[in-house]
């Protein structure tokens, strides 16, 4: 027997009430259930388990596997240190830092070499050149903004960020110097950092290096210090010093801003050749991607309050143990940095040596150090060194072809030219696991030699940066 299909009957006026009740209510559950699914979210971070560490440049990024302790900084005798918050980020974090130096403080600088530039940096180039490096008496820096490509509102920009430090402590504003890391071509909105000036300054204090450091991270993933005690003619001398920086890091200097005072009496035409001389060794001697910034600033400070003398020579007898330890604390904040690169987890070492000379050396040992090839190598743990061979050819600096050796720490994969008679591809890997490695290249055609410092290419690289402003 065949069914007659039912015919379907028109909905009552209490099934239209209701379906246009449910209607008006979907929004209401929707909202309801969104907001349990947050209450279950906070609940399942409060006793879940324990994100990453984080560091406090920018939220999400966990610390570098390659991280170092902040060191122990005791006083500088006539540098105060304060940080805090003008507000240029979206999240809770110190942002601007301020340092006041006793009167007679010299000053010297190293700035990057980069073709835009900036509004702080032509600022700090200018006062230095005003002053002569005498009787610098501030440093204002920010993070969040780099007030670069900004042009003359830029410039004004920096002035009233200038003009009001000079107004709170006290001094002129040429004595003022500045400097700024961030996003490009956004103006410096001054009036949050001179409204927070007063808040700041009260805060100044000789211990508060670790604060500072941590206010100027941007993509950092730990603060980076370094400090260390010299003697001048039987004097002790301190110096001590911050820096940010992991990504547009290259010689020339890096996306790096770096602070560091002494308490020792240097002239400033001997202060400027000590910063010129030792940033080819340090801050020009590293390289994560290859790009430079157009904020990359170096101060150099010494107050002159120590019972040290009053050194006017760079090449001083008595500046010895000085220009060694001032060395080391500039070459340990540098490779802070790389340690710091951004998505890194490698800390490489390239070592060139045989070269024509110690420029070419170096062209050899940075091309290496920059090519994606290589480091995407170090970042899988591949210990190809036939990418090394790539690099070192495309360098177009004289190289003995037949003489070539390349070596994975103490493990030979190349000499003479040809794959090494003990090569250990097991051994080889191995050695690849390793955080920190280092790459011998001997070129065979002289006796020039220079060492840059690098890390890997990784996943993280293109996160961070392809993200970078929000």
């Amino acid at each position: 027997m065949t069914r007659r299909p039912v015919k379907p009957q028109p909905p009552g006026p209490a099934e239209i009430v209701g379906q246009t009740l449910e209607r008006a209510l979907d929004p209401l559950r929707s909202a309801w259930k969104s907001a349990a699914l947050r209450r279950a979210d906070r609940q399942h971070r409060q006793f879940g388990p324990e994100p990453p560490p984080t560091g406090a440049g920018k939220p999400g990024l966990a610390i570098s596997p390659n991280a170092v302790p902040f060191p122990d900084i005791s006083p500088v005798a006539g540098v105060e240190v304060a940080a805090g918050r003008a507000g240029l980020y979206r999240h809770e974090r110190d942002d601007v830092i301020l340092m006041a130096f006793a009167e007679g403080t010299t000053c010297a600088g190293v700035f990057t070499r980069h073709g835009v530039g900036s509004a702080p940096v032509d600022w700090c180039k200018r006062q230095l050149e005003a002053t002569g490096g005498r009787n610098i008496r501030a440093l204002v820096v920010n993070a969040g903004c780099a007030n670069s490509f900004t042009g003359k509102p830029g410039a004004d920009a920096a002035r009233r960020v200038a003009s009001a430090v000079a107004k709170r402590l006290d001094c002129r504003q040429r004595e003022v110097m500045l400097a700024s890391t961030g996003v490009i071509g956004q103006l410096l909105p001054d009036a949050k950092i001179t409204g927070r000036l007063p808040e700041i300054a009260h805060r100044l204090s000789p211990v508060g290096w670790a604060e500072a450091a941590r206010g100027i991270m941007t993509t950092d993933t730990f603060p980076k210090g370094a400090t260390a005690t010299a003697e001048i003619d039987g004097a002790p001398v301190r110096i001590a010093g911050i820096a940010k920086g992991s990504g547009m890091i290259a010689p020339d200097m890096a996306t790096m801003l770096a602070f560091v005072a002494t308490d020792a009496a240097i002239a400033p035409a001997a202060l400027q050749a000590l910063a010129q001389l030792y940033v080819r060794t340090s801050f020009n001697s590293v390289t994560v991607d290859g790009d430079r910034s157009t904020n990359d600033t170096l101060l150099l400070f010494a107050t002159g309050q120590a019972a040290a003398p009053r050194i006017s020579r760079a090449g001083d007898a008595r500046l010895a143990d000085f220009r060694a330890k001032l060395e080391a604390v500039l070459l340990d904040l540098a490779l802070q940095l790389v340690r710091d690169g951004e998505g890194a987890t490698k800390f490489v070492k390239i070592s060139v040596t045989g070269a024509a000379s110690a420029a070419s050396a170096r062209k050899i040992a940075r091309t290496v150090a920059e090519s994606p090839l290589v480091k995407t190598a170090f970042a899988g743990e591949d210990a190809n060194w036939g990418r090394i061979v790539m690099a070192v050819g495309r360098a177009d600096e004289p190289i003995n072809r037949e003489r070539i050796s390349i070596r994975f720490g103490e493990l030979f994969a190349a000499r003479d030219g040809r794959i090494a008679d003990d090569y250990s591809e097991a051994r080889m890997s191995a050695y690849m696991k390793h955080k920190e490695l280092e790459v011998g290249v001997d070129v065979g055609v002289g006796r020039g030699s220079a060492t840059m410092w690098t890390c890997d290419l990784t996943h993280g690289y293109v996160s961070i940066n392809g993200d970078y402003r929000s």
